[in-house]
C-alpha cells in the first residue's frame, strides 16, 4: 500500500466520523461552529501524527504487558504539549474548546490507531496513517460544524450568509448535532455505495 493510499484510506474508507463512528464525544460537542470543528480536528490530527510516529519507533522496545499504558503516556505527553501551545498562542480556541483538548488523551481514534496501525507498521507509514485519519476526522468535524453553524446561526466561519429569521436554534444545540450527523452519515453512505 502506498503512502497516498494510506492517506486516502483515512479520509474515505476509514473516516473516523462517518464510517468508523469513532470519537463521537468531541464530534457532537465541539461542532457548534465550523471554526470549533476544524480546530478540534486539527488538534486531534497533530496528536495523532506525533503519537503514531513515536509509538511506531518504540514498538520493538515496548513489552507487550505494558503496551497500552505506554501508549497512553505518549498520547498524554503530546496532548499536554498541545494544550500548552493552544493556551499560549490561541486563547480564543482554548476558551471555546475548553475541556475537550485534554480529553484527546482518551480519544478512541488515537489509541485505536496506535494499537491497530502504529504498533505494527513502520514509522513513515504510521506518520502517513496519522495524516490520513487526522484529515478524515478534521474534514468530518469541519463539515458537521459548517452545517450546524449555517442552519443554526446563518453563518459559516463567522461570515453571516442567512438572515436571523432563517436560523434554526435546534442545530446549535445537542439534539441538532445528532440530527445533522445522521443526515451526513446517510449522505456519505449513499455516495460510497
Amino acid at each position: 500500500m502506498s503512502y497516498i493510499d494510506i492517506i486516502k484510506n483515512g479520509i474515505v474508507k476509514e473516516n473516523p466520523t462517518f464510517v468508523l463512528m469513532l470519537g463521537m464525544c468531541p464530534t457532537l460537542a465541539t461542532t457548534t461552529s465550523a471554526m470549533n470543528g476544524m480546530s478540534m480536528g486539527l488538534a486531534t490530527m497533530a496528536v495523532l501524527i506525533c503519537t503514531n510516529f513515536v509509538i511506531s519507533c518504540m514498538k520493538s522496545i515496548t513489552p507487550d504487558k505494558v503496551r497500552i499504558p505506554v501508549f497512553i503516556v505518549v498520547i498524554a505527553a503530546f496532548v499536554t504539549m498541545l494544550q500548552l501551545v493552544i493556551k499560549a498562542f490561541l486563547p480564543d480556541i482554548d476558551a471555546s474548546l475548553g475541556l475537550f483538548i485534554p480529553l484527546i488523551v482518551v480519544n478512541c481514534i488515537i489509541l485505536g490507531r496506535a494499537e491497530g496501525f502504529a504498533s505494527k507498521n513502520s514509522p513513515v507509514a504510521s506518520l502517513f496513517d496519522g495524516i490520513g485519519i487526522g484529515l478524515g476526522f478534521t474534514i468530518g468535524l469541519t463539515l458537521l460544524g459548517i452545517c450546524r453553524e449555517l442552519l443554526g446561526s446563518g453563518s459559516i466561519f463567522g461570515f453571516v450568509l442567512l438572515p436571523e429569521t432563517y436560523n434554526i436554534l435546534l442545530f446549535v444545540l445537542p439534539p441538532g448535532a445528532f440530527i445533522m450527523l445522521g443526515f451526513l452519515i446517510a449522505i456519505v453512505n449513499k455516495l460510497r455505495s
